[in-house]
């Protein structure tokens, strides 16, 4: 039997005209034919990749809801004081229910990968068992649905149906100081005749089968991780307003919230690194060891893009240590690698992950005002002649910079060799001349050294118009972290940060873009469980377009 390559080797000077075509289409059949087995082997090699991830995927999660049950009967909490056993326990009820949320995401994808494959659909989960009733004091918003069409669709049929009644859920909502209730009423219509009900399918939520709407479900977060409140604290609050949220409920909700927004986090994380100049910084974080009963370091790691880019964004990564691995392992994820300039301080760590021998399409930018911070130390008693003059100087560097904050990349790398750059010149020549008159090991030795050694780092924007002159921009971002750790001091366990690190880089990029950050969590989490994995971008904040204001459940 002839194959593709036969034919197409086959000579059709002297066939008839008839036989020349036969032949020219057994070709292009043929060529068809093993086109279509290719796509059919790469469509499976793709699908036993997505299953073996998913298999990883479920493998993991169990692992950790056991690890988490262990913790839960196992703990020292003998060794804990009050406040650190209520956080270990919200933070518990917190993974649990996370965890549980990505589980049944995972074999929800299973299950309809399977029927996909086998041609058949899948049987709704079935509901609930009913709760308790909301209080009646609480204002109800209605949101009637109906079908499309109330008339008989069956074939020779279409007599127009009988409503026969109505199915009611609830969703507990708020406002910023007020609760209500989203009433949605779905009626039910009948046809008599054809035996045939029709119903208007139920409004896809965040939380399936719970009692928060999207409203709650972001006040809930912002509460947490935007204003650092314990839920126990939250509970009490709730409980003014004659609404019984126990703290468990609570955890449970920002549990499986922080699932949710986990695929919109990955989506940030590459929009961050679709920037070819980043900003970088790290900051410890204490996280609560529950076997043995006390705190140990860890980091939350941050990167933002550059602070000239037209697009801001911020993204944060909670980190059990403060190794190279980590930012390594950020900027590499997923057989991507991340290439550009780095804009860091100079800690060890950044060293290895801009060095040109491993990462040659890498560059390292230092942090100027970490520079200038070590002579302004010298500055506090009055008494340093060389760290005066060395303030003084980088004042005339930063006037100048502040006068091209709004130009654009070429105009400022233009602007910054004709005017700073001969400053700079200056300033390198003034510090080895005072270099040579201070003795070694002194806090001024070190100030001049550490600028000396760096200098190509520091003037790294000299070259680069969408590099900044510091970090501060970064350091800004990092500030709600700051001021989480005086409020709830340390970090329930390593699932609890990753989730905070979730939810407060979309909260503080969206505050970055001018979103007020309820509004844009609320409006996210509730077209979340509808949008398609292709348009998961379009909710992030630089992208966010709030649909028409209206508060819907």
């Amino acid at each position: 039997m002839l194959g593709a390559a036969d034919l197409l080797a086959t000579n059709p000077s002297g066939l008839s005209a008839e036989a020349a075509a036969l032949i020219a289409q057994l070709r292009q059949r043929l060529q068809d034919q093993e086109q279509q087995l290719a796509e059919r082997d790469a469509l499976l090699q793709r699908k036993d990749r997505e299953i073996a991830l998913r298999e990883a995927k479920i493998e993991k999660i169990t692992f950790e809801l056991a690890r988490l049950k262990r913790w839960k009967f196992g703990a020292k909490s003998e060794a804990m004081n009050a406040e650190q056993r209520r956080l270990f326990e919200e933070t518990l009820a917190e993974d649990e229910a996370g965890l549980r949320e990505q589980l049944e995401r995972l074999r929800r994808e299973a299950a309809a990968a399977a029927a996909a494959a086998s041609g058949m659909t899948t049987k709704a989960p079935s509901r609930r068992p009913r709760r308790n009733p909301f209080p009646e004091h609480l204002r109800r918003v209605e949101h009637r649905h109906e079908p499309e069409h109330t008339d008989c669709q069956e074939p020779g049929c279409g007599r127009p149906m009988t409503r026969i009644g109505e199915e009611i859920s609830e969703r507990l909502d708020i406002v910023p100081a007020e609760f209500f209730v989203h009433r949605h009423i779905y009626g039910k219509w009948a046809c008599r005749c054809c035996q045939v009900l029709r119903q208007a399918p139920s409004v896809a939520q965040v939380i399936e089968g719970g009692i928060a709407a999207s409203g709650l479900v972001a006040h809930t977060l912002i509460s947490r991780f935007v204003d650092h409140m314990p839920y126990y604290r939250q509970e009490t609050v709730n409980a003014r307003s004659g609404v019984h949220t126990p703290r468990s409920t609570l955890a449970s909700i920002a549990g499986q919230a922080g699932a949710a927004l986990e695929p919109l986090h990955d989506a940030l994380r590459r929009f961050i690194l679709s920037c070819a100049v980043l900003h970088a910084d790290e900051t410890p974080v204490a996280l609560l060891d529950p076997g043995a009963g006390k705190t140990r370091r860890a980091y939350v790691w941050a990167y933002a893009r550059s602070w000239h880019d037209a697009v801001p964004g911020v993204i944060y990564e909670f980190c059990a240590g403060r190794g190279a691995q980590y930012p390594l392992a950020f900027l590499e994820r997923h057989g991507e690698r991340w290439s550009g300039t780095l804009l860091t301080d100079r800690y060890s760590a950044y060293e290895t992950v801009v060095d040109p021998r491993l990462y040659p399409d890498r560059r390292g930018a230092a942090c100027v005002a970490h520079a200038r911070r070590n002579f302004e130390e010298l500055t506090q008693g009055g008494t340093s002649v060389v760290g005066l003059e060395a303030v003084r100087r980088f004042a005339r560097i930063y006037g100048i910079e502040a006068e091209l904050k709004d130009l654009s990349d070429d105009e400022r790398r233009a602007h910054r060799q004709r005017l700073a750059k001969p400053l700079w010149q200056e300033l390198q020549h003034w510090l080895q001349l005072e270099r040579r008159l201070v003795a070694d090991g002194g806090p001024t030795a070190r100030a001049i050294d550490y600028a000396l050694v760096h200098w190509a780092a520091l003037t790294r924007h000299l070259d680069d118009g969408a590099v900044a002159i510091d970090n501060n921009h970064l350091e800004r971002q990092i500030k709600p972290w700051a001021m989480g750790r005086r409020a709830w001091m340390f970090v329930g366990s390593e699932l609890a940060g990753q989730r905070a690190a979730i939810v407060m880089s979309l909260v503080q990029s969206a505050r970055m873009n001018g979103h007020d950050p309820w509004a844009y969590l609320r409006d996210v989490l509730q077209r979340l469980p509808t949008q398609p994995n292709s348009r998961i971008e379009d909710l992030l904040p630089h992208r966010w377009q709030p649909l028409a204001d209206t508060v819907n459940g």
